[in-house]
């Protein structure tokens, strides 16, 4: 029983931490927050800080991958498969996932947060399309296919999210979502 409270205690912590991050995002330039400014938003000294992140990169990229992973659970409700419906929400779970940190476009934020988002959602989309594709493809095939699929929902999600693309969300979702699954089908039957 203590176990769980103090799980409970150190998620709340962790939140509040973050929190107290994104106020501060809101109003100043990453560089100029300090340690000092996170705790005393969050409340806690700065022992309990380091006692769940490294420093504020290791926060922000906590903050990443939590958006990353929670995207594209709720778009694809947990469930791992590859076919249409999947990879079509999948790209939507990438739009939304640019669209989501509560982070305001300060010009410190683009060149911090950008890579590491695209990190982030790549690493997610390759854990998910690997598990997803483990019964159509041998290793060696889900090694060449996987990076390559992950990487064709990424970049049409981001040419929506980016406004590089004006077709709606879900037209675009659909599109591509048809190419990979097709070009799957093709490859499962050129090499039977």
């Amino acid at each position: 029983m203590a176990t769980k409270a103090r799980n409970i205690r150190m998620t709340q912590t962790k939140q509040s931490l973050i929190n107290a991050f994104f106020n501060l995002a809101s109003k100043k330039d990453f560089e100029k927050i300090t340690i000092a400014d996170i705790t005393r938003g969050a409340q806690v000294n700065r022992a309990t800080f380091y006692a769940h992140f490294n420093d504020k990169y290791d926060l922000i990229d906590f903050i990443m991958g939590d958006f990353a992973s929670a995207s594209i659970k709720n778009h694809t409700s947990g469930v791992v498969k590859f076919d249409l419906d999947s990879i079509h929400q999948l790209i939507l779970a990438v739009s939304d996932f640019y669209q989501q940190p509560n982070i305001e476009c300060r010009s410190s934020y683009g060149g911090l947060v950008l890579p590491q988002m695209q990190e982030k959602i790549l690493n997610e989309l390759k854990a998910f399309l690997s598990k997803s594709l483990e019964q159509m493809y041998t290793d060696n095939e889900k090694n060449m296919f996987v990076p390559i699929f992950a990487q064709i929902i990424h970049e049409g999600a981001l040419q929506w999210a980016t406004g590089s693309v004006t077709t709606n969300k879900e037209e675009v979702a659909k599109k591509i979502a048809l190419f990979i699954v097709a070009g799957s089908q093709s490859f499962e039957g050129a090499s039977r």
